[in-house]
């Protein structure tokens, strides 16, 4: 089972008076890269948004938000009558206008409104709190459901290079029997006789030399542990990411070492598989 780290997930909480919606956006990202937004009046629970959001999310590029509308009348803001009436009776001294265009005039002098700070409800906190776990929820059904998207991928591509590899194998003594067949000839156009016993010593070096069993052993392995990781509990994006070094590093050798045009056109088609692999790689959790 494997999570993407690309996800959305939403909560709303309908409270009297106004409307709470968190949100959450989620991106690959080699670390956990949090990215927070929200009112001033919760900027003091900053810090354990954040703790639950790494304790949960582990990994990817975060954008959270809260997002507040007023749905009643209620606001913070309040004329500040003494105040605005000082400055409409100066301003009569200056000059013989309206009322009301003297009250327009005033409302916009300095602390002529009073902004009055909100205090976090606990109540309302604890509410927000079950929001903010509603939408990790929703976060991390997405990002399962992508997963699943990538791990029939995987799985695909997996299979294409399992029977690349089985072509390999099934290849590779033709492949040798040709190395030997070279070498046999190009001593039979040599005109000076040769040391039959020698001939068969270099003979034996050049197949080792040539030989992939180990190679062919190593890949089928990775394969399978590859497989094996998928299916494990945890999503391990980064073990993944080791696990197609290594089947990189083999196939690599394969392509080095065949020395032999149809078993190296085999091994482009696998890393060609592989390096799709590596891509989709970047976005598993």
């Amino acid at each position: 089972m494997i999570y993407s780290m690309t996800g959305y997930g939403k909560s709303v909480l309908q409270l009297p008076t106004k409307k709470i919606t968190i949100e959450l956006k989620s991106l690959n990202s080699k670390s956990l890269d949090l990215n927070t937004r929200m009112p001033s009046i919760y900027r003091e629970k900053e810090l354990d948004i954040r703790k639950i959001l790494a304790d949960t999310l582990e990994r990817g590029k975060i954008d959270f938000s809260i997002f507040i509308e007023v749905t009643a009348e209620d606001t913070s803001t309040q004329i500040n009558v003494p105040v605005v009436k000082q400055y409409i009776n100066q301003l009569k001294k200056v000059v013989d206008g309206d009322e009301l265009e003297l009250l327009k005039m005033a409302v916009r002098f300095p602390d002529a409104l009073n902004t009055v700070r909100e205090e976090i409800d606990e109540e309302e906190w604890k509410a927000i709190q079950t929001e903010i776990t509603k939408g990790i929820s929703a976060l991390n059904n997405y990002r399962l459901n992508e997963g699943k998207v990538l791990e029939k991928d995987f799985n695909n591509r997996i299979v294409i290079i399992s029977d690349l590899l089985d072509k390999v194998i099934a290849m590779d003594p033709a492949r040798i029997e040709g190395v030997r067949e070279r070498l046999l000839k190009g001593v039979e156009e040599l005109k000076d006789k040769y040391d039959e016993n020698r001939f068969e010593q270099e003979l034996v070096y050049y197949i080792e030399k040539f030989d992939i069993t180990e190679e062919k052993v190593r890949l089928k392995n990775h394969l399978n542990y590859f497989i094996e990781s998928i299916d494990s509990v945890d999503s391990n994006g980064k073990k993944l990411g080791f696990i197609s070094q290594e089947m990189g590093r083999e196939i690599n050798t394969i392509g080095s070492k065949s020395n032999y045009a149809p078993m190296q056109q085999l091994v482009v088609q696998m890393k060609d598989e592989l390096e799709k692999i590596k891509e989709q790689l970047l976005n598993v959790l």
